[in-house]
């Protein structure tokens, strides 16, 4: 059982110049949206970044919502938040999978995303899952985004001069 086993939990990085996270929740359940939020609010602050937040019709506009900011706005990274619990029919698995990827491509093209979007069997699993002080999972979306912006400001730095970057 899931619930009995311990995980190791990086520390949350340290910046030495301000960090912009944006929020892309799909307030579908909002109950479970407002906690997943209130947790990613909660890490982010502890690292001081500095946080905007925008609300989508559902899981699949997630990445497009992304993928606008990425290419509009001056954002360090992204949080994906929102919830898709299983139906009575193969909707579900069209949603995870397609915004899941959506996700997975834009990281690969570079984006810091932390993916809180959960893909539940049942309700009582997201409220477990979304609880900023059960399992948390919007603030360890949010720190995941955190520590792929340290990540990327690291590596950055050591390739000052080389190549064609500036």
């Amino acid at each position: 059982m899931a619930t009995a086993e311990t995980h190791y939990t990086l520390p949350l990085p340290q910046f030495d110049r301000p960090v912009r996270l944006l929020i892309v929740v799909a307030p579908y359940y909002r109950d479970i949206a407002d906690n997943l939020i209130a947790g990613a609010r909660k890490t982010a602050a502890a690292c001081g970044a500095e946080v905007d937040l925008v609300e989508v019709p559902g899981a699949l506009e997630v990445p497009t919502a992304i993928a606008m900011a990425e290419r509009l706005a001056k954002y360090d990274g992204y949080v994906a938040l929102g919830c898709v619990i299983r139906g009575e029919t193969t909707h579900y698995d069209t949603v995870c999978n397609d915004s899941s990827r959506g996700i997975t491509l834009l990281g690969l093209q570079g984006a810091c995303i932390g993916n809180g979007i959960l893909t539940v069997e049942n309700r009582a699993q997201a409220e477990v899952r979304a609880d900023p002080e059960g399992q948390d999972k919007g603030g360890g979306a949010a720190a995941a985004a955190l520590h792929l912006i340290a990540l990327g400001r690291g590596w950055a730095s050591a390739t000052k001069g080389i190549g064609f970057r500036a």
